[in-house]
Order: structure tokens, then sequence, then C-alpha cells
């Protein structure tokens, strides 16, 4: 990653939502700014946690190893929202690690400062417990798919929670684009399987395709693949 210096600014910063206004400056004081590539790593499992991330811009994925050679996508940060959250609390190290999926441009700040944040700002420490228990119950209903839902309720469901978090694009495609690995590490699935699946939601007119852009051409009938659980 590469330090850079950006203008201080409230505009986009997680940390920034709900603290008093008169905590504002020591944030902008204490945050550090980085440039991301594609496909950099942030931190990885195994790390030492020294502070919390967000993203200024660009987005990242969190993901752990699956097995040998696989990895699990548990979520995606987009802009304005936090990662390496997870390491609050922990045992010193990170249980899972994040990747540039788009470049941008990633804030930090020490666990220090960052534990000081939630002891002076009531608010501040509110909105990230209801964050806390949002994301643990889509935790919780992703582990519940991996062992009860097929594969093919997996990639709908993980299209349409890529719908809601990302929105459309003018042309009425999902507006994220990632490659067939990506969704297939966040179906919990293989490439093969998510290739073959995503051939037929396209053949029975659910999808729409062109390059790697995905439209859902048929929501309700998507929708109705996520309830089927074995």
């Amino acid at each position: 990653m590469k330090k850079i210096t950006l203008p201080d600014s409230e505009k986009g910063c997680f940390l920034c939502s709900g603290c008093l206004k008169e905590w504002i400056p020591a944030i902008l004081a204490h945050k550090k700014n980085y440039k991301v590539k594609k496909g950099e790593v942030i931190f990885k499992e195994g790390d030492p946690v020294n502070g919390i991330f967000f993203v200024n811009t660009g987005i990242i994925k969190v993901h752990k190893r699956w097995g040998a050679d696989k990895e699990l996508i548990l979520r995606f940060a987009k802009e304005g929202e936090i990662f390496g959250h997870r390491a609050l609390g922990g045992n010193g190290t990170y249980a899972i690690s994040a990747t540039a999926v788009q470049a941008g441009i990633v804030s930090y700040v020490d666990m220090e400062f960052f534990e000081a944040t939630l002891k002076v700002n009531a608010e501040f420490t509110f909105n990230l417990l209801m964050f806390f228990a949002h994301d643990l119950r889509v935790s919780e209903r992703k582990m519940r798919n991996l062992a009860h839902m097929p594969v093919k309720g997996r990639v709908a469901e993980a299209l349409i929670m890529l719908k809601d978090q990302f929105g459309l694009t003018r042309d009425g495609f999902i507006n994220i684009e990632l490659s067939r690995q990506d969704l297939a590490s966040y179906s919990g699935a293989t490439y093969e399987t998510v290739f073959r699946v995503i051939n037929e939601l396209i053949h029975e007119g659910l999808l729409v395709l062109s390059g790697k852009s995905i439209s859902i051409a048929n929501l309700g009938r998507l929708e109705k693949l996520t309830q089927d659980i074995a």
C-alpha cells in the first residue's frame, strides 16, 4: 500500500458518522490514508492486529481460507464501510484476510485511538453495535446456507445480496464486476459449478450477461431459489 495525503474531510468517513463534532479533528489527525491496487492484499490471516480499516473509495473483499487451496468470501466492503473490525477483542491476530477487488483508497486508525473513540462517542458505539448485529446475522445465514442450501440457491442469494449492497448501473446490471472465481468463493462453491449454474440461470431467463456484468432478469424466480433449503 502507498501512503497518500488527502484533504481533511468528514465525507464518506465511517468513523466520523455518529461521533461528536468536537472529536472530528482528532479523527482527521489520527487517520492515515493508503492507495491500494486491484488485487493488493491489505492484511492476511495471522497478521498482527494494529488497527481498524475503512473504505474511502473502491471495494474490498473480506475472505478466509477454506480447505487447502480454496477461499470463502465472507463479505464485501464498499465506500464508507469498515473492515478488520472482527479483530476487536481477539487474540491479537487477524482471523480473516482483506484484498482489494477494485482499486481505491483505504483509511486506517490504530487500535488505541479506535478504542478511545468508542469510549467517548456513545452514538458511534451504538451504530457499530447495530452493524455488528447485522454482520453476525448475515454470517450465520451464510453458514446455514453452506450446510443446507443447494448451490443454485447459494448463487442466486449471492447475486441478490450483491444487487442490494451495490445497486444497479443505468443499464440495469449489478454495480460490481466480479471474476467467476470470486463469485464462486462468495457462493461457497467451485468455479466449475458456478460456471454451470450461471449458464443454467441464463438459459432459464433469470439472468443476462454482458462480459463480467450480470443483470437479474427475473428477481421473483431468483428469490424462490433461495427458499430451497434441504
